[in-house]
């Protein structure tokens, strides 16, 4: 028996040839210390039907039962810790790894193995580096992948270098752990700390909590071993015959393979004895195959307890026992080990110590969180939105009370109503833009983007819609000089708004039937835990998306714009029709312009706030909030102020008007005539003062015709009654003749401008008819037909001034070119005192 000291292959093998030559008949070879100069002497001993058996040879590459057939070993080799990593892996759920190996075979090679132990057992290798001399590198890609277990394989030279590069990438701590070789030697860092950067404590503070993986030197089992001793026993005494000599951590491992030696013997001689009388074991020779395969067969039935634990090989590998040690305040502490045999993990909870409250996760966790709109601001939009609906109502409810009135009469109620649903329905659809996934599930959240984005385009339609069709009615009227009466009832403005939503409509089914709306989630970058536990929050946000979503965008935001464009130009178009009742003109505009504004700058603030859920939200919920309020303000508040104050301002605010405009021109005129000729003032005076008194009992039959004109224009299917006395006031104030003064040769101060028609006809009446009854007199076809034909000029001068009525702004009549022969311009001469008539 014998072994080799030396690490020279050609040493060794001149060692081995020399004693095959000129020793004895050898029966095994034990030994083989050195990885190269065993593995050639183990890949010839086929050849001698030699048995090798190693106590001290590690290399996996040794466990090749082809190329290495006769080769035995006490000890475990190097991938026999793979198995054992793999049961610490799954003690502490660890199924993310990552490795990083230095360029050398023996470490190559347990990384493979490693690769090929973990393949199938559900956990993965993330990320695999590999370096030959700076290890930083390969160190910030595992960081770059995040990984947190790290399987090592280096030595003790490259492990001084990897842990000062995971110092300056602080890959140390509670969130990392190392795992490497526990073959160091003892304070192992102290030998190799100059060839590093590192500071020794900061060298220190990244190896702290490192778990080393090794084979057990000795068993640390109480049971007594073949030798009759206990392992503790053995090394005691093994202890004390070393004396001060140098101790090796393969001594036990050689102190098994000489009874493993013994027992392969004795076993093979109870073979010969039991098969064949003749034959000895002194009989070996080189050649002698057939006692060759008895050794080889003897050995690996091997099976007993020795100081290492229990001897068992399979296919030539000792099947040992595996300790784990972490680093602990710059010493080794032992914290479980593994038995190969039974496969079994026994960890020491009480000595293993963590940097954290708990092992490190084997991955940065990610727990996604739904940004979600806050309950308290969506609680005080909610409240203000309610606040909103409440003073919608209220308005529906004064313009259903007071649809009889004569100033919501003339203001068309029915259109009002619309106004009003139309600002509640944009006041509904803020309670379904705050519901996200905090309230509502996926589908129902996906349900509510349709919804809500359908309820608020109908919402505007409709409070627009029927706020410009109610322009458009006034712009018909009073700028359509062509027609000398036009109705336009309050259902046919029920059909633009009608139309108007049908647009809306046809838009929207296209965009659900073409490109619905869908749940999407955007995920934002990772963030760190504010309650500072070791995971990462990644804020997701809802999201109501489609793929062609700016196109939809477009088409909807262009109808509306060219709506409220419409609105505009109606508003500026009307500006001047002087009838409170009737003329929005100036409210459109200002509801127009803020709601504009408002929604412009809603629109990109929202825009850029789309990753912060609460501004979002809080934003679009004011802008409709204030749009809407400040549209229904505008158009109601001021009706119930001037039918809280003043009833009749229907009309007083024209007939005032036309009274101070006409006191302007007086003064104008009186100057005028003044500085033609002072010898007739007294008389022109007196003229003027005629002239004021019968314009102010025109004033006063306006207001009767006025009341008379709207309800011509309800009900355009009956004959409204007039009073006789009205009728003999006309014929009063159509007796008035002109006045001139012939004796200066001055110019006329007034004339009547009358009809085709002679005064006196009005005041004539067929003699036929005198006897008979006066009102069935007046209700005769011709006087319906007269009383018409003097409404409509009458109506005329009320509201369309352009073609013949008096303007506030001017005293002359105002006469449009298109005007009929009846409201031609006057001779230069004459200046006109009734005009209209």
């Amino acid at each position: 028996l014998f072994f080799f000291f030396q690490c020279d292959n050609a040493k060794g093998l001149k060692a081995f040839y020399d004693a095959i030559k000129y020793g004895p008949n050898h029966l095994m070879v034990f030994g083989g210390v050195c990885a190269t100069v065993t593995s050639i002497i183990a890949e010839s001993l086929k050849g001698w039907n030699l048995v090798q058996l190693s106590f001290a040879a590690t290399t996996p590459e040794l466990a090749d039962k082809k190329k290495y057939p006769y080769f035995f070993r006490t000890v475990p080799s190097d991938n026999a810790v793979n198995p054992a990593i793999l049961k610490l892996l799954k003690y502490f759920q660890w199924k993310r790894v990552g490795t990083l190996t230095q360029d050398v075979q023996r470490f190559s090679e347990v990384r493979n193995d490693l690769t090929g132990v973990l393949y199938g057992e559900d956990i993965e290798i993330s990320d695999t580096e590999s370096f030959s001399n700076d290890p930083c590198t390969s160190v910030k890609k595992l960081k770059g992948n995040d990984v947190r277990i790290i399987l090592g394989q280096f030595d003790e030279e490259m492990a001084v270098k990897v842990f000062c590069c995971a110092y300056d990438e602080e890959m140390y701590g509670s969130k990392y752990q190392w795992i490497i070789p526990g073959w160091y030697e003892n304070l192992w860092w102290e030998s190799w700390i100059n060839s590093s950067h590192c500071l020794s404590k900061n060298l220190l503070a990244a190896m702290e909590g490192y778990i080393g993986v090794d084979f057990e030197p000795l068993s640390s089992k109480m049971f007594r071993t073949i030798s009759g001793r206990t392992p503790q026993q053995y090394e005691k005494e093994y202890n004390a015959k070393r004396g001060d000599g140098q101790s090796s951590k393969f001594h036990g491992y050689a102190y098994d393979g000489i009874w493993v030696i013994a027992k392969t013997l004795q076993r093979a001689m109870k073979y010969l004895n039991a098969t064949n009388k003749h034959q000895k074991i002194e009989d070996f020779n080189y050649t002698n195959h057939k006692l060759g395969k008895i050794f080889l067969d003897a050995m690996n039935e091997t099976n007993f307890f020795g100081v290492t634990g229990q001897v068992v090989f399979r296919n030539g590998e000792r099947m040992g026992t595996i300790k784990f040690t972490q680093f602990q305040e710059r010493k080794e502490v032992k914290v479980g080990e593994y038995n190969a045999v039974a496969d079994t993990l026994e960890i020491n909870n009480n000595s293993i110590r963590f940097q954290g409250l708990e092992p490190p996760k084997d991955k940065t966790i990610i727990q996604e969180e739904l940004r979600k709109i806050s309950l308290p601001l969506y609680s005080i939009l909610s409240a203000l939105t309610i606040l909103g609906m409440i003073m919608a109502s209220a308005f529906l409810f004064f313009n259903i009370k007071n649809r009889n009135q004569k100033l919501i009469k003339m203001s068309s109620p029915y259109m009002n109503n619309l106004i009003i649903l139309g600002g509640m329905l944009s006041y509904a659809s803020i309670f379904l833009f705050g519901l996200d996934g905090s309230f509502v599930s996926e589908k129902t959240f996906e349900t509510l983007c349709t919804v809500r984005t359908w309820i608020l385009t109908v919402g505007y339609t409709t409070a627009f819609g029927a706020m410009f069709a109610k322009t458009w009615r006034v712009h018909a009227i009073f700028k359509n000089v062509k027609m000398k009466k036009k109705i336009i009832k309050d259902q046919k403005l029920l059909v633009i708004v009608g139309g108007m939503l049908l647009i809306d409509l046809c838009i929207l089914i296209c965009w659900q039937v073409v490109d619905p709306l869908r749940r999407t989630v955007e995920k934002y970058n990772m963030e760190p835990d504010p309650a500072g536990r070791d995971i990462s929050i990644r804020p997701i946000l809802e999201h109501c998306e489609n793929t062609h979503m700016t196109i939809w965008l477009g088409i909807v935001y262009a109808y509306k714009g060219l709506l409220m464009l419409f609105g505009c130009f109606l508003a500026w178009e009307t500006r001047n029709v002087s009838i409170p009742a009737l003329n929005d003109s100036k409210y459109i505009g200002m509801s127009v312009y803020n709601v504009g504004i408002m929604c412009i700058i809603g629109a990109a603030v929202s825009f850029l706030t789309r990753d912060q859920p609460n501004v979002q939200f809080c934003i679009v919920a004011l802008v409709i909030i204030f749009c809407s309020t400040i549209t229904l303000c505008l158009v109601f508040v001021p009706k119930l102020i001037t039918l809280r104050t003043n009833p009749d301002a229907a009309t007083q605010n024209r007939r005032f008007q036309f009274t101070q405009n006409q006191k302007k021109e007086d003064s104008k005129t009186s100057t005028s005539v003044t500085s033609v000729n002072q010898a007739s003032t007294s008389r022109l005076e007196g003229l003027q003062s005629e002239n004021h008194r019968l314009r102010m009992k025109i004033t006063e039959l306006d207001k009767d015709l006025e009341e008379v004109t709207m309800q011509l224009q309800d009900t355009p299917e009956k004959t409204t009654y007039i009073k006789q006395n009205h009728y003999q006031d006309l014929n009063d104030i159509l007796s008035i003749r002109n006045f001139t003064d012939s004796k200066d040769g001055e110019k006329a101060i007034l004339k009547n401008h009358l009809d085709q028609n002679p005064p006196a006809q009005w005041g004539s009446s067929d003699p036929s008819r005198t006897s008979k009854d006066p009102i069935e007199d007046i209700n005769s076809p011709e006087h319906i037909q007269r009383r018409l034909s003097l409404q409509l000029p009458i109506l005329h001068h009320a509201y369309l001034p352009s073609i013949g009525g008096v303007d506030a702004s001017c005293a002359s009549p105002c006469v449009s070119p298109s005007a009929s022969p009846r409201h031609r311009h006057v001779p230069p001469s004459f200046r006109v005192m009734v005009s209209g008539l």
